[in-house]
């Protein structure tokens, strides 16, 4: 939702600090909140002034009318307020047709209202005291500032008696304006401090992103204005603007609902990511939940279940869309099912998991998550006799639907499966007991029996069904010298033909490649994409494939560069984020050879969007969105990933025309009306998907004229929703004669006028603001106008049914012959998704998974490794050795880390370090210098020593037939000797490993034996110690041997492969990286050896 709510005391925050106008501001920030749990003694504290000022009290949870209904107190002390508090707080009021406990409540030091006496200011008998009205709304024009003469409690009607006055969009409100417009009825001491005053609220309203902003009453004195009672609205979706001015702003729920942890919950997923996670609990007790995919989809959902009697029973509203991912539908999931389990029902319950056709959410991976949540909560599910009704399609549905149905059969929970077969809302009726439930629904074709090629041609296939009335080129939009750009131009009738050609902002790999598999199923002579935007990289090219054939397509930076080189660009297709959307689009729309811009992105700031539609309007560009999927056009062009897979468009038939022309509002909703067109009518000649915000780039108004003049088009469907007054422009349409095709039209969101408390629905536009913009009341003006308007959604089909066969009966639609659609290769990827191919994976890899919602090292996500504390030597355990390892020697691969990390800069590792350090080289390149040192004469040495004392161990040598062995082959001991240490000046770091392997490790053999051999050694010469490496590599062994956790010929494989050395080199990387930091920090010039330290000889030869 983008226009939400706020409590009169942020409101009244905002509008203390940010406002800018000469009039002189009164009571600033004398408020404060008090609750049920209000410690007083600390708010008088806080606010000091609540002990000697007079007070008014008021509930701030979004109640209108608050002086009427007997719910405001004025000229109160503090002890006035606590006893008011007493008989107020937390008890339950009605207002209207909603109860709510009256809990939140804001006290402020004020004027009072109306006819109530001015505390500590001035009496009401004396005349330099004004009640007035002040409001400022959004529309799509502009903004409003309505205001009137007379405020306070008996306003009134203002929409009738106020003076009204529209700021264009990038216009500036003026005092003279103000004055001239709407102070016509106030005295003219009063007219420079309100203008002042309007003019700064207004600046305010527009750079803090208001949406609806009303004070009444505005009090005017002789010491100045004062704010006493406040209503807002902000766009929500401006946060990433405002935020250094919003803060943390708290939205609080409408009044007569309560606020759930668990809504919060859905609403910090739904923060975190790009999905779209919505959750509304309106009956915790009620029998009938719901999960449904898609902002339009849940809105019928509940339409329908409310249409069905089930109003009173429906628990939650709620919707996930946007391709969650399975972590995120699982965390959703479980949140819905823990709710239903709270409480038993004696009739049971019911889940209904639905959704519309998806466009390219992957249903199975989506699914693969609620499977998940069931499971966990399957006990809870079968005590509280749950039954599960699911219907879904789009993407790998028919896999989803699989995985569904089998949790049912391995839980035993009743779950009731359905696919695009099946009407979407057809197991509402299911559910609540109003239809039969099949006992085998018809099966769907499988993906693969749509998408397979069996011919061996690879060329385009020939055209499949006469599509002349699409194949004229597009005129181009001439600017004549003659005209100035300012004045508007003419939009295009038509917007997509067969030589339609596109840009694509965005990396958009998948909806690109889907749009050329459309284009090519359409016999299309040349793919649709000619060109790619992407300002993240430099130029360069994609590689697509064209039916069987691999193409390139250009990849562009800047879009100057993009349209300069393909002038024959007519449609741009905006794939960019919230935050960059509006700049990329009105950088497009300088662009004369542009006509029609699609603007995917969800979020965009109604304010951004309005300046958007301004423009596209001046300049003849049809904007399609923002947030929506797109649109379609069978035969010709689709945008991006409208229609969703190649399956869903040869179902429903869009790789060739129809006679029925469609507009929604909903993405999702837009597929499920190819799905219904295509099985009552002959199909689809177009549709377009115009967004779910207040405020679309085009208007169902717009797309309907069009369809109006295109011969092509014969009967028209409307999707229209809750919200908003474009659906009249549609009667009056019709009224005037303008439209004479057939329209068959529903409004979807009917539920909303039985619900008890205010509800926001997917779509942020989906909200009514007065009776006029509910779905009941357009849906029966659409009707009384000549439209053919259903009883409900369950209805549409039949209908547009009756409208198609009553225009075949008089001829005005001859269907065509239907010929057999092309084929299109499958992309491998989908096909493995699919399970249809297998193929050798060209790496193997058993430590490490990063695929899903968690890493996970070695079968454990790291959430685990941290809350375990597992270490550095834990990790390495999991990584190196696929084990977790005891603690203990988890702590002793630590200290060996800890031990070899460095030896100081004379060893060879440090000075090759240092030495390319020095040359000005980087760090990756300096560190590899100093590792390739390592080896059997330095630092290399564990592996070897522990192959060597292993093997001398395991034959049964004795320590000194093992040294005299050694001795006769003419080969070292490895771990033997050191250059600086010996038996007299003993290693401090092989001291402290011996200690702690002493006492930790169950057994020591390996390292005894090694000992051993050291007497040996340095009894001959007290140099030749057990060094560290030696140390290492046979303590080593001892824990793989001894701790439990590997067989005898997995650890021997562990030291046969290398993996003692990996100690060494891991460790060592510390003090190389220690010593390459050292040097640059020191700023060491280049590194020369001085010749002192070189003996220069002659060659022998020479030499003699």
């Amino acid at each position: 939702m983008s226009a939400k709510a706020i409590s009169e005391q942020t409101g009244k925050e905002f509008l203390y600090k940010y406002i800018c106008t000469t009039a002189a501001m009164q009571n600033r920030f004398c408020c404060a909140t008090v609750t049920a749990d209000t410690d007083w003694d600390r708010l008088t504290q806080d606010h000091p002034w609540l002990l000697t000022e007079r007070l008014v009290v008021k509930p701030d949870q979004l109640i209108k009318r608050r002086g009427k209904l007997g719910l405001v107190a004025v000229d109160l002390n503090l002890e006035g307020v606590q006893e008011w508090l007493k008989s107020n707080l937390m008890t339950e009021i009605t207002v209207g047709l909603l109860k709510s406990l009256c809990f939140y409540l804001l006290g402020v030091t004020v004027i009072c209202h109306s006819s109530l006496s001015i505390i500590n200011l001035v009496d009401l008998t004396c005349p330099c005291f004004w009640e007035f009205y002040v409001c400022v709304y959004t529309s799509r024009e502009g903004s409003h500032v309505l205001f009137h003469h007379e405020g306070g409690v008996d306003v009134g009607d203002v929409d009738t008696k106020a003076q009204r006055l529209l700021v264009g969009i990038d216009e500036k409100l003026t005092e003279d304006m103000v004055t001239q417009q709407l102070l016509v009825h106030v005295t003219d001491e009063k007219k420079e401090v309100l203008a002042s005053f309007i003019v700064g609220l207004f600046n305010l309203y527009e750079d803090l992103y208001f949406t609806y902003l009303e004070i009444n009453p505005l009090v005017v004195t002789k010491e100045g204005v004062y704010i006493l009672d406040m209503a807002a609205k902000i766009d929500a979706t401006a946060d990433y603007i405002c935020k250094p001015k919003w803060g943390d702003v708290v939205f609080p729920p409408p009044f007569g609902r309560e606020a759930y942890p668990e809504e919060a919950y859905i609403a910090d997923l739904d923060a975190k990511s790009g999905a779209s996670l919505k959750l509304t609990l309106l009956n915790p007790r009620g029998r009938i939940w719901t999960m449904v995919a898609g902002g339009g989809a849940s809105v019928v959902y509940s339409d329908t279940i409310c249409d069905l009697g089930g109003v009173d029973e429906l628990a939650n509203y709620g919707e996930y869309s946007g391709a969650p991912s399975e972590q995120q539908t699982y965390d959703y999931a479980k949140t819905i099912l823990s709710l239903m389990t709270n409480e038993k029902h004696p009739d049971g319950k019911v889940l209904i998991i639905g959704g519309s056709i998806a466009n390219f959410t992957n249903v199975a991976a989506t699914f693969k998550g609620i499977v998940r949540a069931i499971k966990d909560y399957q006990g809870p599910l079968k005590e509280h006799e749950v039954t599960i009704f699911v219907r879904r399609g789009g993407p790998n549905y028919q896999e989803g639907l699989r995985v569904m149905g089998e949790v049912g059969k391995t839980t035993g929970i009743p779950i009731h499966v359905f696919g695009t077969e099946t009407h979407m809302t057809a197991i509402v009726g299911m559910a609540l007991g109003h239809r039969p439930i099949p006992n085998q629904p018809p099966v769907a074709a499988h993906t693969a029996n749509f998408l397979l090629n069996t011919s061996a041609s690879a060329a385009t296939p020939a055209r499949t069904r006469n599509t002349s009335f699409c194949e004229h080129k597009l005129s181009t939009i001439e600017f004549k010298s003659n005209v100035c750009l300012s004045t508007p131009l003419a939009k295009a009738t038509t917007l997509f033909s067969r030589q339609t050609k596109a840009i694509v902002w965005g990396m958009q790999t998948r909806a690109v490649q889907g749009m050329m598999d459309f284009d090519y199923v359409c016999s299309r002579e040349e793919p649709s994409v000619v060109a790619m935007i992407y300002p993240f990289t430099g130029d360069h090219k994609q590689k697509f494939y064209w039916g069987h054939k691999e193409i390139l397509l250009p990849v562009y930076k800047n879009m100057a560069d993009a349209m300069k080189k393909h002038p024959d660009v007519d449609v741009l297709i905006n794939f960019a984020s919230l935050r960059s959307a509006f700049d990329s689009t009105m950088e497009t729309m300088q662009y004369p050879q542009i006509h029609t811009i699609a603007i995917i992105a969800e979020g965009i700031p109604e304010a951004l969007t309005r300046k958007l539609i301004k423009t596209s309007d001046e300049k003849g560009v049809t904007i399609i969105g923002p947030a929506t999927v797109g649109g379609i056009k069978p035969g010709c062009f689709k945008i991006g990933n409208t229609g969703g897979m190649l399956d869903n468009i040869l179902a429903s038939k869009l790789y060739r025309p129809g006679s029925v022309a469609y507009v929604s509002r909903s993405g999702g909703m837009s597929n499920e009306l190819n799905n219904i067109i295509s099985h009552t009518t002959d199909g689809v000649f177009e549709g377009v998907a115009i967004g779910g915000d207040r405020f679309p780039g085009s208007t169902f108004m717009e797309h309907v004229l069009r369809y109006q003049d295109t011969p092509g088009v014969k009967m028209i469907v409307v999707l229209g929703e809750i919200g908003g007054t474009e659906e009249y422009n549609i009667c009056q349409g019709i009224a005037d004669g303008r439209i004479t095709k057939p329209v068959v039209c529903w409004c979807i969101g009917t539920c909303a006028t039985m619900f008890s408390s205010e509800v926001q629905f997917g779509h942020a536009g989906a909200c009514a603001n007065q009776a006029s913009e509910t779905a009941v009341a357009k849906n029966q003006a659409l009707r009384e106008a000549g439209a053919f308007v259903p009883n409900s959604f369950d209805e549409l089909g039949d209908v547009i049914k009756f409208v198609y066969d009553d225009l075949v009966a008089k001829g005005i639609i001859v269907p065509a012959q239907e010929v057999p659609p092309p084929t299109v290769p499958m992309d491998y990827s989908w096909a493995r998704e699919l399970g249809l191919i297998r193929k050798p994976a060209s790496f193997m890899t058993s430590i490490c998974d990063e695929r899903g919602q968690e890493l996970i090292y070695a079968g454990m996500p790291i959430t685990e490794v941290f809350k375990e504390e597992m270490g550095l030597g834990g990790v390495l355990g999991l990584l190196w050795f696929q084990r977790r390892l005891p603690r203990y020697a988890c702590h002793f691969i630590e200290m060996c880390l800890m031990v070899t990390a460095d030896h100081g800069p004379a060893v060879s590792g440090a000075h090759n370090t240092i030495v390319c350090a020095r040359a000005g080289k980087d760090l990756v390149s300096s560190l590899t210098s100093g590792l390739l040192t390592i080896g059997d004469r330095f630092g290399g040495a564990l592996d070897a020593a522990a192959k060597q004392f292993s093997k001398a161990f395991d034959s049964g040598l004795l320590p000194m037939e093992f040294v005299n062995k050694m001795k006769k082959d003419g080969v070292l001991i490895m771990g033997i000797g050191h250059r600086v240490k010996s038996i007299n000046n003993p290693d401090m770091r092989v001291q402290i490993l011996k200690d702690f392997v002493k006492q930790h490790f169950p057994s020591t053999q390996l390292l005894d034996y090694a000992l051993e051999v050291e007497k040996i050694t340095t009894s001959k010469k007290p140099n030749l110690i057990l060094n560290v490496d030696g140390f290492i590599g046979v303590a080593f062994v001892d824990l793989l041997r001894t701790c439990g956790g590997f067989t005898r010929d997995e650890a021997d494989e562990f030291v046969e492969i290398g993996t003692l050395n990996g100690i060494f080199v891991l460790g060592r990387s510390i003090g190389f990286i220690g010593h390459y930091l050292d040097q640059k920090r020191l700023k060491q010039g280049l590194y020369r050896h001085p010749w002192d330290d070189i003996s220069y000889v002659l060659p022998e030869h020479m030499s003699m």
